[in-house]
């Protein structure tokens, strides 16, 4: 997987570049897994703009994708690798030996052919998902569950590799991207390696209209709108902030803390990404 760059036929095209494809083995999708999803601009059920800068861009279905891994020792075979427009890694077409057919996020560096498999006394090797009590220490992981059975939530996008640092009692302690360290219940099962699109992250977008494929709408500054519509707006030409940043609806918007009080999963974070 590498970078693809493009001729400069167009000012757009000069600073464009794109993941190549070559880990996609077909660009049909399998259709007894695919769902209708439908867009919602941002909006709440009440029509109101819940979460700004979102509308529009290509149609999507939604692939379902298999985060609890719950078939256990099961052997799978990998049949295709896909691209899928809802998420930046890619996603992997298993077929298990009883025939049944799931899709998985698709671990780096996988091929077609290969078998998986996920049960509590696997085998350590990319691909395979068990629980956090039996990982080896220092191993890379992905697609981590934060309650037993309840299916991944860590370490979902492109390139993510979460590192299992120490175990101690009933909890396994966990290095993330960010350099947080936090704990997770041992029974959590998650997947060996780490995420595949690992270039992902160095692609450039290289013009406006292409975020707007992606569904992104334009962001305005505050400073240039009215003073109706932001605490920035308003006066005569170019003119400053005056006294603190803010938000559109008037909370302060840099280095102020906001936060109220704790969630209730901050006491299993050993350590702060920000310390």
């Amino acid at each position: 997987m590498a970078i693809k760059n493009y001729k400069p036929t167009s000012p757009g095209r000069r600073g464009m570049t794109n993941v190549d494809f070559a880990d996609i083995t077909t660009d049909k999708p399998y259709k007894p897994l695919l769902r209708p999803l439908k867009k919602k601009g941002g909006r709440n059920n009440s029509g109101k703009v819940t979460c700004q800068h979102k509308g529009g861009g290509h149609k999507r279905a939604y692939r379902l994708i298999d985060f609890k891994r719950d078939k256990r020792d099961i052997a799978g075979k990998i049949v295709t690798i896909e691209y899928d427009p809802n998420r930046n890694a890619r996603i992997a077409l298993v077929v298990y030996a009883d025939g049944e057919k799931r899709y998985i996020l698709a671990p780096h560096n996988i091929k077609v052919g290969e078998e998986i498999v996920s049960g509590a006394t696997v085998e350590v090797k990319s691909g395979n998902a068990m629980p956090l009590k039996n990982i080896p220490l220092g191993t890379i992981v992905h697609n981590i569950e934060l309650k037993p059975g309840k299916g991944g939530q860590l370490a979902r996008s492109a390139g993510a590799g979460v590192q299992v640092m120490a175990k101690e009692g009933v909890y396994v302690t966990l290095r993330l991207p960010s350099s947080e360290m936090r704990m997770v219940h041992m029974e959590c099962y998650a997947t060996i390696g780490t995420l595949g699109n690992i270039d992902y992250k160095n692609m450039k977008i290289g013009k406006a209209g292409r975020k707007r494929h992606m569904g992104v709408r334009p962001t305005v500054r505050g400073v240039v709108k009215n003073a109706v519509d932001h605490p920035h707006g308003g006066g005569e030409g170019k003119s400053p902030i005056g006294g603190t940043p803010k938000t559109p609806w008037g909370k302060p918007a840099m280095g102020r803390k906001t936060r109220k009080r704790n969630k209730p999963s901050d006491r299993y974070v050993v350590r702060k990404r920000k310390s």
